[in-house]
């Protein structure tokens, strides 16, 4: 995976946000890693998803972010599964709640500069 993240074009920043994707798992997952043109995020659950599969994905930001939550339309791109956690890979196609999308990578970008 190391190759993979070294060939981005966009840099991804860590996070500590919560994610839901209701129609993949119930609950929360951790949104790992993030950039305008992806993400990476963390279930401790087994998760039954397709690759390339869209999916509609609702982030809550962390609370010193000072962002409301928003969604991003995102297609499924890898799962690789652990023993006990499984990470799915996801490439952004669209956000309806763009401008607190663009602040949030906006803001991560900012928290690992500083």
């Amino acid at each position: 995976m190391s190759n993979f993240t070294e060939k981005r074009k966009n840099r991804r920043y860590p996070s500590i946000a919560k994610v839901r994707i209701p129609k993949v798992f119930t609950g929360e997952a951790l949104l790992r890693d993030i950039s305008i043109t992806g993400c990476r995020i963390e279930c401790t659950m087994h998760v039954d998803i397709l690759e390339n599969s869209e999916h509609s994905v609702t982030i809550f930001p962390e609370d010193s972010a000072e962002i409301d939550s928003f969604e991003l339309i995102a297609e499924c791109k890898w799962i690789h599964t652990g023993s006990d956690s499984c990470n799915i890979g996801f490439f952004v196609k669209k956000s309806p709640g763009k401008r607190d999308f663009e602040r949030y990578v906006d803001y991560l970008s900012w928290r690992c500069n500083t």
